[in-house]
């Protein structure tokens, strides 16, 4: 029984969907907004990287929020991380694109050699890629070798640990806190020096003050 307080929060159905009802995060808005971006400040790969991603994710949906029946476009995701990005002030074409990219391997069936982008993009893309076979060991360790991979790693983390409340159980989010706390949030350290610095030092911030927030809800 939810009290009247937190029904008001809630709003009438007692469903919290603030992600789709508002106009700023629905895709067709981000899309345009990078899309403008892309031809203002000419990156191409990013503007490439939009319709290549839209293309590959059609289809797709997020995880379904145990609060709401609306299924979120998976191309959110992505699109969310890349304004995410720009707005911290990452302007690098190929990080940019990367970003947009970094689950069309993993997600689509796309081998990182296939994908129409420069070298640097392809590996980065592969860096974030999660195999079968490897460990989550082996896994971080590739990401650490490449700035880049650390960055999107950590936007990519931090992006699902905001909304992960409304889908994850309690036992599943353990599990991604634990992980996230051992594996990512150290990745911002590897950066703290970099043209990344500034990022890194907000998404640290965001990452652990989510987490301790969650972990807070959870004790009670």
């Amino acid at each position: 029984m939810i009290n009247t307080r937190v029904s008001e929060l809630l709003g009438d159905d007692g469903r919290s969907s603030w992600i789709v009802k508002d106009k700023l995060f629905q895709e067709d808005h981000m899309f345009r907004r990078l899309k403008k971006t892309a031809e203002a400040e000419g990156l191409p790969l990013l503007k490439q990287a939009l319709y290549y991603a839209r293309e590959k994710h059609s289809r797709q949906y997020r995880k379904i929020s145990m609060f709401s029946d609306e299924r979120i476009p998976y191309i959110s995701h992505p699109l969310l991380m890349t304004c995410h990005a720009h707005a911290m002030g990452i302007t690098d074409d190929e990080t940019l694109a990367a970003v947009m990219l970094h689950d069309i391997c993993e997600d689509c069936g796309v081998l990182p050699e296939e994908l129409p982008f420069p070298e640097k993009v392809q590996k980065t893309v592969d860096l974030l890629t999660r195999r079968d076979d490897f460990s989550l060991e082996q896994y971080y360790r590739r990401i650490r070798s490449c700035e880049t991979a650390c960055i999107i790693k950590l936007l990519d983390r931090c992006n699902n640990v905001s909304l992960m409340a409304a889908a994850f159980t309690d036992e599943k989010m353990t599990e991604y806190i634990l992980e996230t706390e051992k594996y990512v949030v150290p990745l911002a350290d590897l950066t703290k020096r970099g043209e990344y610095s500034d990022a890194a030092f907000l998404l640290k911030y965001q990452i652990c003050s989510t987490l301790e927030n969650i972990k807070a809800m959870m004790r009670r």
